[in-house]
């Protein structure tokens, strides 16, 4: 594991908005929820507008403001242009309200609410880029977020086609389009930037040293190469192709799973704090969507596909981001706030900066709802799908308070 510098974090009052921005889009999400049943087609707009609420409010809100942190840190680069992240906020916060409202209301406005998220995404890409240019480091984080800020540009792209598509102002096939649309974005840039990610914070966390690379450098080349297959299979209707971008994709994936497991191995760090309960949880869970996405394949039922994308979305990647929010936010505000004061006066540790009753509430609730609501996909149980809502919602509350708490501690 290569040691990263905080010398290059911007302040914490750039990056802050977009960690409060995500953790309330993320409780509206659980709170819409519960107006949704378990049987649907991904084409309704009503889970649409659900998936971009997830996905733009909560996902990549929250991406984007750790990524603005952790590439100079990694890069040992500063920003090409920091204060770009002052408009980027604003406007993935606007876009992402109005495709939303779009998606459930008014399909008119979802082309200027695209609009907005393809000019943040944009500056944020190009923001990357340049910033990239300015080091003279190889390593895999850095090759990822090259590639991952590539896929986000190509997924936003045909994003903004399908909006058009909706809206009735471009001719295309939009079931084609939206599955290019959702393996870029989610394959290409968000499992993309989850891998490079992993190999600097959980070596970190957990204190583990020493270990290899080999399978997470073939996770990397896997994921790139099976993420341009089914892009490409998806535009020019070659599902045969596509099957081929999965397989590659798969095989990808179960590299990376490995490679966490050689770094769990070599932990340090045995207590079970709710960073190490929720990445515990967040493989277990990714395992099991790609079991259920392998039986998809074999049976094309769409219960065991929407059980799936559920165990990936709400088990794997929310839990990846909730975890480490609660590792990320405490050191951002205690190295803008206290690291000053280090031999002057006691300072907190990271770890009294939030309730550990409150995360365990947030986290146990969580599990519960992601296996209810699973399971309640799966067997298209409305009772068990509204109970995983209602637990989601529970502890979607307990995650806002502690954000709250989190980001105001020591003012």
């Amino acid at each position: 594991m290569k040691a990263i510098s905080s010398d290059f974090a911007p302040p914490l009052k750039l990056i802050s908005p977009f960690f409060s921005a995500g953790v309330v889009f993320y409780l509206l999400s659980m709170v819409a929820l519960l107006f949704f049943e378990p049987t649907f087609i991904y084409q309704q707009m009503d889970v649409a507008g659900w998936i971009h609420l997830f996905m733009l409010g909560f996902v990549m809100m929250i991406i984007f403001g750790a990524m603005a942190q952790l590439v100079p840190v990694v890069l040992e680069a500063g920003h090409a242009v920091v204060d770009v992240y002052y408009v980027i906020f604003p406007l993935l916060l606007t876009g992402a309200s109005l495709m939303v409202i779009g998606f459930w209301v008014v399909p008119q406005i979802l082309p200027y609410g695209g609009l907005l998220v393809l000019v943040a995404m944009i500056i944020f890409a190009t923001e990357n880029i340049a910033t990239l240019k300015k080091t003279t480091i190889s390593t895999l984080t850095i090759k990822t977020v090259a590639w991952s800020n590539g896929y986000l540009l190509l997924g936003i792209l045909t994003g903004f086609a399908i909006a058009l598509g909706f809206s009735g102002q471009l001719n295309i096939n939009i079931s084609l389009m939206l599955k290019a649309h959702v393996y870029a974005v989610i394959g290409g840039y968000v499992v993309l930037t989850i891998i490079g990610l992993s190999l600097i914070l959980i070596p970190m966390f957990s204190l583990a040293h020493g270990f290899k690379e080999d399978a997470i450098q073939k996770a990397f080349k896997l994921v790139v190469t099976g993420v341009a297959i089914v892009f490409i299979g998806a535009i020019f209707s070659q599902e045969w192709l596509m099957y081929v971008g999965y397989a590659i994709n798969t095989i990808g994936v179960l590299f990376y799973i490995w490679q966490i497991y050689i770094i769990a191995k070599l932990t340090v760090r045995k207590e079970l704090d709710v960073w190490a309960k929720s990445m515990i949880f967040a493989f277990g869970t990714f395992i099991f969507a790609i079991i259920l996405g392998i039986i998809y394949l074999l049976s094309a039922k769409e219960s065991i596909l929407h059980a799936s994308v559920w165990f990936l979305l709400l088990g794997f990647i929310s839990s990846m981001i909730t975890g480490h929010l609660y590792k990320i936010v405490p050191f951002l505000v205690w190295f803008e706030r206290f690291a000053p004061l280090v031999g002057k006066e006691k300072v907190p540790m990271l770890h009294e900066m939030y309730s550990k009753e409150g995360a365990s509430m947030m986290f146990n609730f969580t599990v519960a709802g992601v296996v209810l609501g699973g399971f309640g996909l799966l067997f298209e149980s409305d009772i068990l799908f509204k109970a995983g809502a209602s637990f989601l919602l529970t502890g979607a509350i307990f995650l806002f308070i502690g954000m709250r708490k989190m980001l105001a501690y020591g003012k």
